[in-house]
């Protein structure tokens, strides 16, 4: 029996904003008929907003956080803990001084269960100055360096983090391990699960699930419109 599996942000959505209002009338029936999980790396009220409290108490599971906050028909049933060092928000603080980007919107370093997000434009950013935003990464690759830099320091001080990319602005933080690859833990060995994610590229939070998911189907979309017909062939064969 397939289980569908599904990122958020680039993959349900555009990025930070809601369902297209045809797709979530489908998506939702889809839900009702066939088991649905949801693996984000926002929080559980972001998902709400972007999604709707239906879909959200429809699907099997919200794996929120990269699945350190799991929620099951809008309750939460399992939180992982973390906070990190004095001297991982040091160095995040001091690589906004460094970054030449000159736009910023506030809410650079935002605290979630069992991780952070770290975003050089700000969380804070309207729809048209994370556009730009965008434009300037997708030329620049600002947030590989800054991923890349970051696993390089803190891998020698041993502090057993990462960082990856994740949605449109931002980079993901979390312990090792603790990544959206810990939600296979929850499903069956003999599940055949059907995963769709945008962000499954080198660096990309999508990634770690996709690899660990080596019986399964992993469906590497460009947005929501992709993984709209690719579950419309799914659906013709159920």
């Amino acid at each position: 029996m397939f289980r569908f599996i599904f990122d958020v942000d680039g993959t349900l959505t555009p990025s930070r904003s809601k369902m297209d209002p045809e797709f979530k009338d489908w998506f939702l029936k889809f839900a009702k008929q066939e088991p649905v999980f949801l693996v984000s790396g926002s929080d559980y009220p972001k998902t709400v907003e972007q999604l709707g409290e239906d879909v959200c108490h429809t699907v099997k599971r919200v794996f929120s956080c990269s699945g350190n906050d799991v929620w099951m028909e809008g309750k939460n049933i399992q939180t992982n803990k973390w906070e990190p060092s004095k001297a991982v928000l040091e160095w995040l603080n001091d690589e906004l001084i460094r970054s030449p980007y000159p736009e910023r919107t506030g809410n650079h370093i935002e605290m979630r269960p069992g991780c952070l997000n770290f975003s050089v434009v700000g969380r804070n950013a309207t729809p048209e100055q994370r556009k730009r935003y965008v434009r300037y990464d997708e030329y620049n690759k600002e947030r590989r360096g800054i991923a890349a830099t970051f696993n390089y320091i803190f891998a020698q001080s041993n502090a057993k983090i990462i960082a990856k990319i994740g949605g449109d602005t931002g980079l993901d933080i979390y312990p090792i391990g603790k990544d959206k690859s810990q939600i296979i833990n929850h499903f069956r060995p003999y599940d055949d699960l059907v995963f769709f994610g945008d962000k499954m590229g080198e660096g990309g939070n999508d990634k770690p699930f996709a690899d660990v998911n080596v019986k399964g189907t992993n469906h590497h979309v460009s947005g929501w419109e992709e993984t709209w017909e690719i579950l419309k062939d799914y659906a013709g064969k159920l």
